[in-house]
């Protein structure tokens, strides 16, 4: 099984370097071992339609296994708080803060946690600063004490549009 974690680690980086992650972000990593999260939970063959791939079923079955087994897998990342606070309605406010989220950017992630004694609503999943810049930038009218947070976050799909 360490084989084929250090094969799919070497053809992801012979894929392409963007959205690298460094191996602490993304756990099971070789230390040292740049990872391409962008193909995380994705069969790189599936996604070579010019190049024809003779592998035993063995070795199928095994990337099938690992990549369906890691499709849960969290990485360290970005996101944007544009709730928080302890107050006596602050749940109230938080459910309406993601409620009024929700409508204005119905396609993108958000989450509300309760963390002793904080209501807290953060939003979006960001490999990068500058991603979450760009979210925060267009949220600054609507929520205007948010701010970016790093925090752990669930693999973001790959092309999103912030």
């Amino acid at each position: 099984m360490r084989l084929l974690k250090r094969i799919i680690m070497v053809l992801a980086l012979c894929l392409g370097t963007a959205g690298l992650a460094s191996a602490q972000d993304i756990e099971g990593a070789a230390p040292g071992v740049a990872v391409d999260s962008t193909l995380i939970g994705k069969n790189i063959f599936n996604l070579m339609p010019n190049v024809a791939v003779h592998q035993s079923q063995g070795i199928l079955g095994a990337m099938n296994r690992q990549i369906a087994s890691n499709s849960s897998r969290k990485m360290s990342g970005y996101r944007v708080r544009i709730f928080n606070d302890n107050k006596q309605n602050s749940r109230g406010a938080s459910e309406a803060a993601l409620a009024r989220f929700k409508g204005m950017f119905p396609g993108l992630s958000a989450y509300r946690t309760y963390s002793n004694p904080f209501f807290k609503v953060t939003v979006g999943d960001f490999r990068t600063k500058s991603e979450a810049l760009q979210l925060l930038q267009r949220v600054k009218g609507s929520f205007p004490s948010a701010f970016i947070v790093k925090e752990t976050i669930n693999y973001p799909p790959v092309g999103s549009i912030y």
